[in-house]
């Protein structure tokens, strides 16, 4: 049977996760959202500009994608929650050890199974 100190720790649990996803929502926008930079990119025999923005939007796409698979985390820990099944490892069924929760509160696999992703 949940307690008030169960209650009061989901709630607190709740808000981080909302937090998180909030930031994470607001990161992706600020990715994706578009620039006033008219021109493409373009590729010359030197290292130049079009090299160095051409690089500056591959490292973009990969904090993009980063952040979509730690937004689905959160999303995940939140419907977890609300069924009851926080802190399972969404693999193997076990126990998500509590310092992993301290650490990554949206963590949705156990260690050994996230290693393996």
């Amino acid at each position: 049977m949940p307690t008030a100190d169960d209650s009061a720790a989901n709630t607190d649990l709740e808000a981080v996760l909302a937090t998180k996803g909030d930031e994470l929502t607001r990161e992706l926008q600020t990715l994706t959202a578009r620039t006033d930079d008219p021109g493409g990119i373009s590729f010359g025999k030197r290292v130049g500009d079009g090299t160095s923005v051409a690089v500056e939007r591959l490292s973009q796409v990969a904090a993009h994608e980063r952040l979509q698979v730690m937004l689905a985390d959160v999303r995940r820990a939140q419907a977890k929650l609300a069924q009851g099944s926080y802190g399972e490892c969404d693999e193997c069924g076990a126990r998500i050890h509590p310092d992993r929760l301290d650490a990554l509160p949206w963590a949705t696999h156990c260690i050994t199974c996230a290693s393996s992703r």
